[in-house]
C-alpha cells in the first residue's frame, strides 16, 4: 500500500495543484499584467506602462489609508497579542471554569466578521452627537477605536487557544527548577515562560499582524471609511478606487494598488517571521 501510494502520489496531487493554479496563480498573473493597462474589461484593455503605479504615489487618499492602516495593525496586534496571552495565563492557573471561560472568550471568533461589525455598530452608534449624527461618522478617531475593539473582541479568543496550548507545552521541570533557585512570578514568565512560548508568539503574531493589514469587510460595514475617507484603510481604499469610480483609468490604477498591497503585506509579514523566528532560535 505504501508503495503504490509513493508510486501514484501525483494523482492524488494534481486535482488540487490545478485548482489552485487555476483559483490563485493565474488570476494573480494575469491581474498583475492589468496593472500595467487602463482597462474597461478583460478584453479592453491598453497598455499604460508605469502610469498607474505613478497616479498611486500622487493619490493622497491612498497615502492617508496605508498610514491609517499602519497605526491600525501596530495598535491592534500588541493589544490582541498581549491581551490573549494575559488571558490564556489565567485559564492555565487550574481555576474553576476555565472551559466554560475558555469557550466565551472564543465564541466570538465563530462569529462572522459583518455580523459582529452590526453587532459593534448599533452599541457604538448608540452614542449620538449634538448634531444627530453617528459617532463613528463623526470622527476618524473614533472609527479608528471602534475598529480596534472589534478586532480585539473577535481576535483574542482564537489567539487566546493557541498560547494556551504553548503555555501548557512549557516543561514542568523548568518552572519547578526556576522556583527552587528562587525565581519569582515574574522572573518564570520572562525568562522561562516566553521563551518557551515564542512559536506560539510568532504564530499569532503573524495571524493579528496580516489579518490587521488586509481588513477590509469590517471597515466597510462599520465606518465605511467615513468621514471623507478618513478612516478608510488600504484594502477598502483599493475597493473604492476599483469599483466606486468610473473611468478605464480607474480600472488600471485599483489593480496597481492591489499589487503594492500584497507586496506591502508580504514583506510586513516576512520581516515580522524574520525577527520572532530569530527569538526562537536562540532559545
Amino acid at each position: 500500500m505504501e508503495k503504490a501510494i509513493k508510486r501514484y502520489w501525483p494523482v492524488f496531487v494534481l486535482p488540487t495543484l490545478i485548482a489552485f493554479i487555476i483559483g490563485f496563480v493565474w488570476p494573480f498573473i494575469w491581474g498583475t499584467g492589468l496593472s500595467f493597462c487602463k482597462f474597461t474589461t478583460v478584453k479592453n484593455v491598453q497598455f499604460a506602462g508605469l502610469s498607474n503605479y505613478k497616479m498611486i504615489l500622487m493619490d493622497d487618499t491612498f497615502t492617508h489609508a496605508f498610514w491609517f492602516t499602519a497605526a491600525f495593525t501596530v495598535v491592534s496586534t500588541v493589544l490582541v497579542n498581549v491581551l490573549a496571552f494575559a488571558i490564556a495565563l489565567l485559564l492555565t492557573r487550574g481555576m474553576r471554569g476555565t472551559n466554560a471561560f475558555r469557550t466565551i472568550f472564543f465564541l466570538p471568533n465563530l462569529i462572522g466578521g459583518i455580523v459582529l461589525v452590526y453587532i459593534w455598530q448599533i452599541l457604538l452608534n448608540g452614542i449620538l452627537t449634538n448634531l444627530g449624527k453617528p459617532l463613528l461618522a463623526l470622527d476618524a478617531t473614533y472609527g479608528f477605536w471602534g475598529l480596534i475593539i472589534l478586532m480585539c473582541w473577535q481576535q483574542i479568543g482564537y489567539m487566546m487557544i493557541i498560547y494556551i496550548a504553548g503555555l501548557q507545552n512549557v516543561p514542568g521541570d523548568l518552572l519547578e527548577a526556576a522556583a527552587i533557585d528562587g525565581a519569582t512570578g515574574a522572573q518564570a514568565l520572562f525568562k522561562v515562560k516566553l521563551p518557551m512560548v515564542m512559536p506560539s508568539i510568532t504564530i499569532c503574531s503573524f495571524l493579528t499582524l496580516t489579518n490587521s493589514f488586509k481588513l477590509f469587510d469590517q471597515n466597510l460595514s462599520l465606518t465605511a471609511g467615513e468621514p471623507a475617507k478618513a478612516s478608510q484603510m488600504l484594502a477598502l481604499n483599493i475597493y473604492d478606487t476599483f469599483y466606486q469610480r468610473s473611468g478605464a483609468q480607474w480600472k488600471g490604477i485599483g489593480q496597481a494598488k492591489a499589487v503594492v498591497f500584497f507586496l506591502l503585506v508580504i514583506v510586513i509579514a516576512l520581516i515580522q517571521l524574520y525577527f520572532t523566528r530569530r527569538k526562537e532560535v536562540q532559545q
